[in-house]
């Protein structure tokens, strides 16, 4: 079986869970922000694609089964951060550990990746020499490489420094089987550290705003955490979903869509540095819609969740992993939380513009 996906979004013209909306004449920023409006965009401009060519599954990346029974993972990214340079990364470290993520989230180890820049006239040569050094770096850090890529010059004003498309293919260990569709009844839902640092960082560096609190972009690969926890949990753990645009909010969201779930977390046991609270508080923002570059959420059978806790907590990537909720049913699709107070509330996919330019 070949599939193949649109990054983050289910390819439905209607999907379960989701009220389509009049779409505007424009496309605006919101619509990049991988929540309700880029589903609406995606769905209204490539559904023309359809099923036939494998565009509805919402996956982090396309499983392809080779004649020798091998599976390959592929996925494709592309990065228009703005500054290119933040606390903790840059552009180029983004690009590497994002595209190596969406492998990780399908149990893959990365076999290589290519790089295409898309390069404004009038960018500094050190910050790009700087830019790919990050790049190299960060696929030393991942165990893997750049296998080809390609370099465009635009005229200034057209990319604003610079644009980085990434793709990457990687190795399916045998046996290995995740996807939002694999929700059961009872399932764990485990993450692997505090959210809401990485778009944080991005915010306060893009706007220089005197936020309380030193933040740094959580931006790392994550596949040697996945191997961890695929080791631990074996066919136990059911889901992996890097928490990119949209944050845990979009990835249950997708989750609960795929499965038809009910799933539903405690909201005093997701980790949040007491900082970014405070910070999405003032801001108005909800740290479970943030965007991450070093996270992931996973879904994991019952009897193995403990195992798989303590694989992340074992891992410096995972150091303050924590259980947060489980899937309470397979009969409704729909995401909740329960708060400190007791009452549950909605967790809605993010809509309209929140953070653009985050990765």
């Amino acid at each position: 079986m070949t599939m193949t996906r649109v990054k983050d979004e289910a390819i439905r013209r209607t999907s379960p869970g989701v009220e389509r909306a009049s779409l505007p004449e424009a496309v605006l920023l919101g619509h990049g922000g991988g929540g309700r409006l880029m589903q609406e965009l995606i769905a209204d401009c490539l559904g023309v694609l359809g099923p036939a060519n494998g565009l509805d599954q919402p996956n982090d990346a396309a499983c392809l089964e080779l004649p020798s029974g091998e599976r390959l993972a592929f996925t494709t990214d592309s990065f228009v951060v703005s500054p290119l340079s933040f606390p903790g990364g840059d552009v180029g470290r983004l690009a590497v550990c994002g595209t190596v993520n969406d492998l990780a989230a399908m149990g893959a180890q990365p076999l290589g990746l290519s790089l295409g820049l898309v390069i404004e006239e009038g960018l500094q040569r050190e910050a790009l020499a700087q830019i790919i050094a990050s790049i190299r770096n960060a696929c030393e850090e991942a165990g893997t490489r750049i296998l080809t890529g390609d370099t465009k010059v635009v005229e200034r004003g057209a990319a604003d420094g610079l644009f980085i498309n990434t793709s990457g293919v990687g190795l399916i260990a045998p046996g290995v089987l995740l996807g939002g569709e694999r929700a059961r009844a009872g399932d764990r839902v485990i993450v692997n550290g505090p959210l809401a640092d990485h778009a944080l960082a991005i915010l306060a560096a893009r706007e220089e705003l005197p936020l309380q609190g030193d933040f740094h972009s959580d931006c790392a690969p994550l596949n040697d955490l996945t191997a961890a926890v695929l080791e631990a949990g074996g066919n136990g753990v059911r889901a992996l979903r890097d928490l990119t645009r949209g944050g845990l909010a979009a990835a249950l969201n997708e989750i609960a869509r795929q499965s038809h779930a009910h799933v539903q977390i405690v909201e005093g046991a997701v980790p949040v540095r007491p900082a970014a609270k405070a910070a999405c508080d003032l801001l108005g923002h909800d740290p479970l819609s943030m965007a991450n570059e070093g996270k992931l959420v996973a879904l994991v059978a019952p009897d193995r969740a403990d195992d798989v806790l303590a694989a992340m907590q074992a891992h410096a990537l995972g150091r303050e992993a924590a259980i947060v909720g489980e899937v309470k049913s397979l009969d409704e699709c729909r995401v909740t939380a329960r708060t400190a107070l007791g009452p549950t509330r909605i967790v809605d996919l993010p809509s309209g513009e929140l953070l653009p330019r985050i990765c």
